[in-house]
C-alpha cells in the first residue's frame, strides 16, 4: 500500500484538504495529515476545525510515497514561511518522492526551487512566486516528473485522482471516480 502525508496549518483550504484526504484513502492510499501548528486540531480557512493524525515533529517522512500542501490564503503564507517543511520537501524530492500542491500552496514549492525548469499551475496571482517555473493557466493539473501541481478549490476532484493514479494506478482512480460519479 502507497503511503501519502497531508500537511495542515492554520487556514488551511478545507476543500483542498479534505476532499483529497477523501479521495485518497477511497482508493486505499495510507493517507496521515500531519499538523504543521504546535497543536493537532487545526482550523480551516472557513472556521472548519480538525484533528490531524500527527504531529510534525513525530512524524517519519522516510516512508512517505507523496508529500502533499493544501492551500488556502493564510496557510499557504505560513507554509511560504515554515524552514523545517522546506528542508522537508527537498529531502523528498532528492529521494524521487512525489510532491503535490494546490491553489497558493504551489508557492512553497517556488520558495524551495521544486519547479524551477519544470511546467506548473497555481492559483491565479500566485505565479510569480513559482520561481523558474514554466507556468501553465490553460490546465487544471500539471504534472512535470514527480511534482504535481493544481489551481485551486474548484480544482481539487481532479487534482486529487490524478493524486490517486499516480499512487494506485489509473484503474483504481477511474473506480473511484465512477463511485463519485465523476464524469
Amino acid at each position: 500500500m502507497k503511503n501519502a502525508i497531508v500537511f495542515l496549518i492554520d487556514g488551511f483550504e478545507e476543500i483542498e484538504a479534505i476532499t483529497t484526504i477523501d479521495i485518497l484513502r477511497r482508493a486505499e492510499v495510507e493517507t496521515v495529515t500531519v499538523s504543521l501548528d504546535p497543536d493537532l486540531r487545526i482550523k480551516g480557512g472557513h472556521d472548519i476545525v480538525i484533528e490531524a493524525d500527527q504531529m510534525y515533529d513525530d512524524t517519519d517522512f522516510q516512508d512517505a510515497d507523496m508529500l502533499i500542501l493544501p492551500g488556502g490564503a493564510v496557510a499557504s503564507k505560513k507554509m511560504f514561511e515554515h524552514h523545517a517543511l522546506h528542508q522537508t520537501l527537498k529531502e523528498a524530492a532528492a529521494t524521487d518522492k512525489y510532491i503535490a500542491a494546490i491553489c497558493a500552496a504551489t508557492m512553497t514549492l517556488g520558495k524551495t526551487g521544486l519547479v524551477s525548469g519544470k511546467n506548473a499551475t497555481c492559483y491565479p496571482g500566485v505565479e510569480q512566486e513559482l520561481i523558474g517555473a514554466n507556468i501553465v493557466t490553460d490546465q487544471h493539473v500539471v504534472t512535470d516528473g514527480k511534482i504535481i501541481t493544481s489551481r485551486g478549490p474548484a480544482t481539487t476532484i481532479p487534482f486529487a485522482l490524478k493524486l490517486a493514479e499516480l499512487l494506485s494506478g489509473k484503474e483504481k482512480a477511474r473506480e473511484v471516480a465512477k463511485g463519485m460519479l465523476v464524469d
